[in-house]
């Protein structure tokens, strides 16, 4: 069979797109919507910003694309030249840009902070899951439960070992494995409105799989997110707006192993079972590389646990949604 893949971007940006004026006036100039789409470890992505000069609004963007091109090369678990493939091959990686030790440390305390219930470590666990849902016989029943405890064996946050003064990075066991794909978008995108930032440009909405809202459009309107609807997440199920803040998304229906939606890519790492299909969280936080992960977390949080999480961790407010509309909300 196939495994259905839509991505854990969950949201579906309304600012900038339908109904949404291009031309605005701000300080006496006239303010221009520069727009551009693409992807970012395997995820649709966008920058929106307003500008009064559209050579200066390309010159930034290019350079933002390329601090995106930069972080990617770190990041990817796709890209077999990644640092991020060289720990998972080697068991260790050396010389480790600060960035790629500064977004492993963060996965670690989040870990931390939520008992295990996010765990960056659970690559090997995913794999067995691809692996096991794309023979060609397609089954439809979960892994073996020796396949299974194999690679739960392997799941353990703690043995990440980082070496910060000597910019290393290695791995405890042998057959341990990464993944950064809940946080790392999130940490792409601050770095990427950083970049736009220093070139002068102020209001913008920053989506590198996860969007970031900064200030208000030129009209001193906020920025709008549609929140996707779990059973058609071309659809937004609510709306939230946004200024200064960030939003992640994550949601079982990302990606499902099987045509029934039984089993989808959202795994606890303490037991090996998957997140329900249609359920989703969107997480709204200063920054987005505090909600990416966290709203991995919080799908997968006990309900008694989740404010605590969402304080630790420096979140503002989780949104949880089903396809009749918002379940529940919870703030820190």
């Amino acid at each position: 069979m196939t495994v259905r893949i839509t991505r854990r971007r969950a949201i579906t940006v309304l600012a900038a797109a339908a109904g949404l004026p291009l031309l605005l006036k701000a300080n006496r100039a006239e303010a221009r919507l520069y727009r551009w789409e693409g992807t970012t470890l395997g995820a649709p992505s966008s920058i929106s910003l307003y500008h009064t000069d559209e050579a200066k609004a390309r010159a930034a963007v290019t350079a933002a694309l390329g601090e995106l091109a930069r972080l990617e090369a770190m990041f990817s678990v796709y890209r077999a030249d990644s640092s991020l493939s060289a720990l998972n091959r080697d068991g260790k990686l050396d010389n480790a840009p600060v960035e790629f030790i500064e977004m492993i440390g963060r996965a670690k305390s989040l870990a931390a902070i939520t008992g295990g219930v996010y765990d960056p470590t659970i690559q090997p666990v995913w794999s067995l899951y691809f692996s096991h849902f794309t023979q060609p016989a397609a089954p439809t029943a979960a892994p073996a439960e020796r396949d299974l405890a194999a690679a739960l064996a392997l799941v353990d946050w703690r043995g990440i070992e980082i070496d910060a003064a000597n910019r290393r990075v290695s791995l405890a066991r042998p057959g341990m494995a990464v993944t950064l794909n809940s946080g790392a978008q999130g940490y792409i995108t601050d770095k990427v409105a950083e970049v736009l930032r220093a070139h002068g440009f102020a209001n913008m909405l920053v989506d590198m799989g996860e969007p970031r809202a900064l200030a208000t459009k030129p009209d001193g309107s906020a920025w709008r997110i549609g929140i996707a609807n779990p059973a058609d997440p071309s659809r937004a199920v609510t709306e939230i707006d946004v200024v200064d803040k960030a939003v992640s998304t994550s949601g079982g229906y990302g990606t499902l192993f099987d045509d029934a939606g039984k089993f989808t890519h959202l795994i606890d790492p303490r037991t090996g079972q998957t997140a329900p299909a249609l359920l989703g969280v969107s997480v709204v936080a200063e920054t987005a590389a505090v909600a990416d992960g966290l709203s991995t977390a919080m799908v997968l949080a006990p309900v008694e646990r989740r404010q605590q999480i969402l304080r630790d961790a420096g979140g503002l407010s989780a949104i949880f949604v089903t396809p009749d509309g918002v379940a529940a909300t919870v703030t820190a």
